[in-house]
């Protein structure tokens, strides 16, 4: 992990892109977060902030939201042929252009009810 500034607002995180100091300084933080977005519209910037907005505060909200929302992507597989792994289906989840917000407001459910509510979440995992 590389800290370019002290400050936090550029704090980054970085998996597989290298970034020089130059390149952080002149960028925006919200272009770091969304490389997907250019300096265009954005179509469902509209449903993405309703999804963040969602505040989890009924147990049932919660254990309703924990159950649709899978803690793994469904469709990676692993096709075996005679015990050899022959073809790995990749997660796909990922393409989902809302896949970040979904994924939030699953773990703030699985949050309030193991923060507020007091309930062993290991179930939902």
């Amino acid at each position: 992990m590389k800290v370019f500034d002290n400050t936090t607002k550029k704090i980054f995180l970085a998996s597989w892109v290298s970034l020089n100091s130059a390149e952080v300084s002149n960028t925006h933080v919200s272009q770091l977060h969304n490389p997907n977005s250019q300096s265009g519209f954005d179509i469902l910037q509209p449903l993405r902030r309703q999804l963040d907005n969602i505040q989890v505060s009924d147990r049932q909200l919660a254990h309703r939201l924990c159950k649709m929302i899978p803690a793994q992507c469904p469709f990676e597989r692993d096709v075996k042929l005679f015990g050899k792994t022959i073809l790995h289906i990749p997660p796909m989840c990922k393409l989902n252009p809302l896949y970040e917000e979904v994924v939030s407001l699953r773990f703030r459910a699985l949050c309030y009810l193991a923060d507020e509510c007091g309930e062993d979440v290991s179930q939902y995992c």
